[in-house]
């Protein structure tokens, strides 16, 4: 009995955490984006918020295993276009200045924040 408490416990854990996750990695990648604009770069913010293809993967897999909403797996969405247009930009080049890039970050949030909000009222009606 206390054996099936405990996987419960754990069930329930896994799934916040799974819920969390996406939420604080797009947080942490839009601060990095933020100061770095500002000449501010903080290596831990890379190594926290940074994430690779793979985890991406992972997580994206769990939030359809776990039935998660459309809300959470926007905030991945995020995630995935802020890494592929920093990569794209790292690698090949972007041909605008950094005042430019920085504002289609901004833009890119706003949007999808906005996509999180509506989607996060429509689940709640």
């Amino acid at each position: 009995m206390e054996e099936r408490l405990q996987q419960k416990r754990l069930h329930k854990l896994t799934i916040g955490v799974l819920k969390v996750i996406p939420m604080l990695l797009a947080l942490v990648s839009l601060l990095n984006c933020t100061l770095s604009y500002f000449g501010i770069d903080l290596v831990i913010l890379s190594y926290i918020g940074c994430v690779s293809l793979l985890p991406l993967i992972f997580l994206y897999l769990a939030s359809f295993c776990f039935g998660f909403c459309s809300y959470h797996r926007m905030f991945l969405h995020y995630i995935v276009i802020n890494d592929v247009l920093s990569s794209y930009d790292y690698y090949i080049g972007i041909p605008v200045t950094d005042i430019e890039l920085f504002l289609v970050h901004i833009i890119i949030t706003g949007i999808v924040l906005f996509l999180i909000l509506y989607l996060h009222q429509k689940s709640k009606t």
